[in-house]
């Protein structure tokens, strides 16, 4: 007993030193990379929860206040969406907390980069106090985390517009015949990819002999914008590049797709029921993995926009010289008294770990909808749908926005 309760206190000691080691390892420069890792292990632990924590919960008491105990599959949601919860609080508390940190000399900007041995602590007690909320809360948060998953992936559109645009700008600022080649067979390849995932979604998803006159119109629907692309970005007065249309294009299809694949596995209409017990866990696995790394883009982004998370103050916006110049002696005193701004907003970066965990949750419960007999299946169900594909609609619209926006306002700057 003795030599148990040394062993156990060996260990505790030496997890106590490796975390602190690691905690002390996070410099400045990585601190965004450490934000991405906390999200991650939100999501293995939601995912871990959601295959163990059922028989635990089911005697709780004031989770389990039912006359009839719930199945299994209610818990599981419960357990995913308690700890998305505790995830979502925790970046919202700081989304708000650095609201106008504009500088590094900011105090606030010290709490952004370090104290990481008080926010993990801080958000391990965030996870665990949601078990103690009452099941309304958690209704609640299950539906508000319906629009908040839109939210996520409209941000996620605004990012890979602004990504699409900068590297075409790249490439074309090279002004090399190899890259002009490369663009036009990259964009080649996308539109080849485009259109046989096209015939992939008839294939799929309007079988004949049945009525799936919806499906149609939504496969439709993306080819019509495919070719308003197209025309719109060879226009004359656009004069715009074919890459971002492609790759637009073959996003676009791709969540036509992933709108159609979550219609419920007992439709007429799904291609994939046949295949329902092969795409469960995959499809977990693919979506969790997207998910990660849309958020590590959009943290590594935060770094580089111009656009969407740099603040007005930031070195990105302007370089800020006088008008009328100074003599070195007053310069340098300038110099080293002006604060060195902030590269991104830091409070739009937590927002948007805030609105993953909204998203990752509804991945993770199948939008909160019936997932059938297993109750393995994820991702399945109408809300899903709906969601893709008014996400595939808005991509499409904000992207000929940004093709025709400097023609109809062309003294502003896009």
């Amino acid at each position: 007993m003795w030599a148990a309760s040394c062993l156990a206190s060996c260990c505790a000691a030496c997890a106590c030193d490796a975390c602190r080691t690691v905690v002390s390892g996070i410099s400045r420069r990585s601190a965004r990379i450490a934000y991405c890792g906390l999200f991650a292990l939100s999501l293995i632990v939601s995912w871990i929860l959601r295959e163990v924590a059922a028989p635990l919960m089911e005697k709780i008491p004031w989770i389990n206040h039912f006359q009839q105990t719930p199945n299994r599959e209610w818990f599981e949601t419960d357990a995913v969406l308690r700890v998305s919860l505790g995830n979502f609080l925790f970046f919202t508390i700081l989304a708000i907390f650095m609201i106008g940190v504009k500088s590094q000399k900011d105090p606030r900007d010290n709490v952004h980069h370090g104290g990481w041995m008080m926010k993990i602590i801080s958000w391990c007690i965030f996870v665990i106090l949601m078990f103690f909320v009452p099941n309304g809360i958690i209704s609640f948060y299950e539906e508000t985390s319906k629009f908040g998953s839109g939210l996520f992936l409209l941000v996620q559109v605004v990012l890979l517009l602004d990504f699409v645009h900068g590297w075409n700008e790249k490439w074309v600022g090279y002004d090399e015949k190899f890259w002009y080649m490369a663009l036009l067979v990259i964009s080649l390849i996308c539109y080849v990819a485009t259109f046989s995932f096209s015939g992939v979604l008839f294939y799929l998803f309007t079988p004949s002999g049945h009525d799936c006159g919806l499906n149609t119109f939504f496969i439709v629907t993306t080819l019509i914008f495919i070719f308003i692309f197209a025309i719109v970005t060879l226009h004359p007065s656009v004069g715009g590049s074919i890459l971002p249309a492609s790759v637009i294009s073959l996003y676009i299809m791709y969540l036509c797709y992933s709108g159609l694949a979550s219609e419920p596995r007992d439709d007429e209409c799904n291609g994939l029921h046949s295949h329902s017990s092969a795409v469960s866990t995959s499809s977990l696995g693919i979506g969790l993995i997207t998910t990660v790394l849309s958020v590590v883009y959009s943290a590594v982004r935060a770094g580089s926009s111009r656009t969407v998370l740099s603040p007005p103050s930031s070195p990105r916006t302007g370089s800020g010289k006088p008008l009328l110049p100074m003599d070195k002696t007053d310069e340098h005193r300038n110099e080293e008294e002006k604060p060195m701004a902030v590269s991104y907003s830091y409070s739009f970066f937590h927002l948007i770990f805030s609105l993953a965990s909204m998203y990752s949750a509804m991945l993770l419960t199948g939008w909160s909808t019936s997932v059938g007999e297993s109750g393995k299946l994820v991702d399945v169900g109408w809300p899903s749908v709906w969601v893709r594909i008014i996400t595939s609609w808005a991509t499409a619209g904000l992207f000929i926005w940004s093709l025709v926006a400097p023609i109809i306002f062309p003294d502003r700057e896009f």
